[in-house]
């Protein structure tokens, strides 16, 4: 069952970086009518013009913002992944200028998992931080240059809430790798593959729209939110619930068995909304989203 997520501000919330894997996707649930509340408007780099109904395009490292309607809270999904990995600390600090320059705030920045490292433990909000790998370490920079700069604004500071954010089910290296052949995984010691902090696609629209209608409701936002289900999903699973097969390989020394985050902090804002840990249903926000595969792909094994 969906989560009953509703934005109560009344005002859209306006998408930054949404041609990318996650933002593909929730334009999909929008246009599917998924969409928790008042549809987004869209910000793209670039694209025909003119733009269509709620799509914006500009570059928002390059220009300043062209005209849009009203919309309340930025949903920064913005980011690379690769090549040069400073752009995410620019993207985000351009993200708080808007919202102090077009008053719409509160701002949600999406940071990630990666930037805790391996760790035995779940862990929250307050772990210490050793990403393992350069998008994680890039992340965790621009967290630490937001906070300075929120710091440097002072009172014209807008509300920022900083999201750690777990596997998101169909837009992750899983699903996507499951779209084009067979998916391999690490098998360790115990005969186990990887277990991960998982989201749906659907959830984790309905929690960005419920912190926007909290703060328009002046409930105070933490500045870092672990964001994920709160029980950790195994990839096996997940890859059961959408109907496809996998192959094994021995797990290298570094490979992460376990990596769950502590989502108390989280739990206690959305309240009775409980996040869905079950695959079947993440596997079925992600084909809402246009992201997992209806069938096994060929070439996977009987």
């Amino acid at each position: 069952m969906n989560v009953d997520f509703q934005h109560s501000a009344g005002k859209p919330p306006l998408v930054l970086g949404a041609s990318g894997r996650i933002g593909t996707g929730f334009q999909r649930l929008a246009q599917m009518g998924e969409w928790p509340g008042p549809a987004p408007l869209w910000q793209v780099r670039c694209g025909a013009e003119p733009a269509p109904g709620n799509l914006v395009y500009w570059d928002i490292l390059a220009e300043n913002p062209p005209e849009f309607g009203p919309c309340q809270g930025i949903i920064c999904l913005a980011g690379v992944v690769n090549g040069d990995l400073a752009l995410n600390t620019a993207l985000a600090l351009a993200a708080i200028d808007l919202a102090v320059a077009k008053g719409c705030g509160p701002v949600l920045l999406t940071s990630t998992s990666a930037v805790y490292g391996p760790a035995d433990q779940p862990v929250t909000e307050h772990s210490p931080c050793n990403p393992a790998n350069a998008y994680g370490r890039a992340k965790l920079a621009m967290e630490r240059a937001v906070s300075n700069y929120l710091h440097d604004l002072g009172d014209t500071a807008p509300v920022v809430c900083i999201l750690r954010i777990g596997n998101v089910a169909g837009a992750d290296a899983l699903l996507l790798a499951a779209q084009s052949g067979v998916v391999t995984l690490d098998r360790f010691d115990d005969g186990q593959g990887p277990e991960r902090s998982y989201i749906g696609m659907r959830d984790l629209a309905g929690v960005m729209t419920h912190l926007i209608g909290l703060s328009a409701r002046s409930v105070a936002l933490p500045q870092i939110l672990n964001i994920a289900a709160d029980q950790p999903l195994a990839m096996t699973a997940l890859l059961q619930a959408a109907g496809l097969d996998w192959l094994w390989r021995s797990a290298p020394p570094m490979a992460v068995r376990r990596m769950v985050l502590d989502t108390t902090l989280l739990q206690s804002l959305i309240a009775a909304k409980k996040l869905s840990a079950d695959p079947a249903e993440m596997i079925r926000q992600s084909r809402l989203a246009g992201w997992a595969p209806a069938e096994p792909p060929a070439g996977y094994p009987a």
